[in-house]
């Protein structure tokens, strides 16, 4: 008997009942996700450690963190749909293994070159890992309440995950070492790869002749990347820079270039039809302004609260705390509200309280205080991103096809990390700019100007998701789907 008859019922088969092992595997499904997240932010803390340690340059500093994004955020599309074609299980535990080995040899890394190399394959590996793991949740949760429940808690780990890792750095490194950073992946992923196949069985298109669009992979692949690196590389090449406009140009023509590959594929890797469903684009353009407002709102918080009011790492973790749980007591409480009142009257307020987080942070004076002028804000800002988060993940997750549910997961993730690399630079350039043009260039009232401008530029982003949300559909949204359950549907698939 095969590997996939003894495994349990594919995602892809309809069944009359859920899969009772299918919180285990959220569970597991979860901690990856986590990891993944985490480690976009826990290696900053770290970083200083880590430059005294391997006498990184300035340069390779840098790559050590944005080498990350880059691999990650250019591959998601790609790893999505390779996901669908041979199988999101397998990739995903592909994915997994090689996560474990780049996370050791970033923690056994004896020179900067073999770091940066490490962490490029971390990224290319948690691009495997998180739309494999989120098209699998998927395909396991068929009941649009249940689903919109484990959406909540995916939002939740995203939350924790993007602000955890500035005080779990903290700790770590000060507790442990720098390397301790990478090594705490190993015993997770091991955990994962040894209970995960027993608990998700195989899933992925079932078409008898599958095929790949490699030059549409190529070129979608190339866009996203050169895309990406202008953008986390223009603080310091500069937006008019001949380095930066040559990637962006570049990266335009590579997407003009994909979008008539896609439109003459017999297979295409990205269907252009799949844009024509207006939940799935309003999702995924709410969610792309969320990367903008949250990393551009993160970025001056770091600064004010480590440069202005002289927080240590750990204090600056602990500070921080309130948005993390506030984001997490926001995604559950936006799943359930999606589910009873649909998802624009969620939405709407969730960015909305985004906005006012933005714009109190921006008010903080160069002698404030994490009670007179954190704390609130970071509450209003959490809850909101919590909230405003997991409602357009359902919207873009929403009615699309069980077979092109890795596609879909890799498209919100790569709208989220374009999102928060363009928020970063952005909110860089405006600090930088507003801050040099103070009478008092260098002082603690420019730095404040600097990083009050930047905090507005992020509430502006909130703004933009505030328009694209009120695209998403209203209360009808879930109404055939309440209906069905009121007549004893739960296992239908929506």
């Amino acid at each position: 008997m095969s590997d996939e008859q003894r495994a349990p019922q594919p995602a892809s088969v309809e069944a009359s009942s859920p899969d009772p092992r299918r919180w285990k595997a959220l569970a597991l499904l979860g901690a990856a996700f986590f990891m993944v997240i985490l480690d976009s932010t826990i290696v900053l803390t770290a970083i200083p450690s880590i430059q005294e340690h391997l006498a990184l340059t300035v340069t390779g500093v840098q790559w050590v963190i944005t080498g990350y994004a880059v691999a990650f955020g250019s591959l998601l599309l790609f790893f999505g749909r390779v996901g669908d074609l041979l199988g999101r299980r397998r990739i995903f535990l592909v994915g997994t293994a090689l996560f474990v080995i780049a996370s050791l040899m970033c923690g056994l890394a004896w020179s900067g070159p073999v770091l940066v190399i490490a962490r490029l394959v971390q990224g290319v590996s948690a691009a495997i890992m998180a739309p494999t793991a989120l098209a699998i949740v998927i395909g396991l949760f068929r009941d649009p309440v249940e689903r919109n429940r484990a959406l909540g808690f995916w939002g939740a780990l995203g939350g924790i995950g993007a602000t955890a890792g500035l005080l779990l750095g903290g700790i770590v490194t000060a507790g442990l070492g720098w390397e301790w950073v990478f090594f705490i992946n190993a015993p997770v992923g091991l955990v994962i790869l040894l209970l995960l196949p027993a608990i998700v069985g195989e899933s992925r298109e079932r078409a008898e002749v599958r095929r790949f669009d490699v030059a549409g992979a190529l070129t979608i692949t190339a866009a996203l990347g050169l895309l990406i690196s202008a953008i986390v590389n223009a603080p310091e090449a500069g937006w008019g820079g001949m380095p930066t406009l040559v990637q962006l140009a570049a990266a335009a023509l590579l997407l003009v270039l994909f979008v008539v590959i896609e439109s003459r594929s017999v297979a295409p890797l990205v269907p252009l039809r799949i844009f024509r469903m207006r939940t799935l684009v309003a999702g995924n353009l709410v969610i792309l302004a969320i990367g903008l407002a949250v990393d551009g709102m993160l970025f001056p918080l770091t600064l004010y609260a480590q440069q202005v009011l002289d927080f240590s790492p750990l204090e600056f973790g602990l500070a921080s705390a309130v948005m993390t749980v506030m984001s997490v007591v926001g995604a559950f409480a936006g799943q359930a509200a999606v589910t009873r009142f649909g998802m624009r009257p969620v939405a709407v307020p969730a960015l909305l309280l985004i906005v006012a987080g933005a714009v109190l942070l921006a008010s903080a004076p160069a002698e404030g205080s994490f009670l007179g002028d954190l704390f609130w804000p970071l509450m209003l800002f959490g809850s909101g991103m919590g909230a405003a988060f997991v409602t357009s993940q359902i919207a873009a997750l929403h009615d699309v096809p069980e077979h092109e549910s890795g596609l879909a997961a890799g498209l919100v993730d790569t709208s989220f990390n374009l999102g928060g690399a363009l928020g970063i630079a952005i909110v860089s350039a405006v600090a930088v700019q507003v801050a040099g043009a103070s009478s008092t260039p260098g002082g603690p009232e420019a730095v404040t100007d600097g990083l009050s401008a930047a905090f507005l530029t992020a509430s502006v982003f909130g703004l933009v998701g505030l328009i694209a949300a009120f695209l998403l559909p209203g209360r009808h949204a879930f109404a055939g789907d309440r209906e069905s359950l009121r007549e004893g549907g739960a296992g239908r698939t929506p």
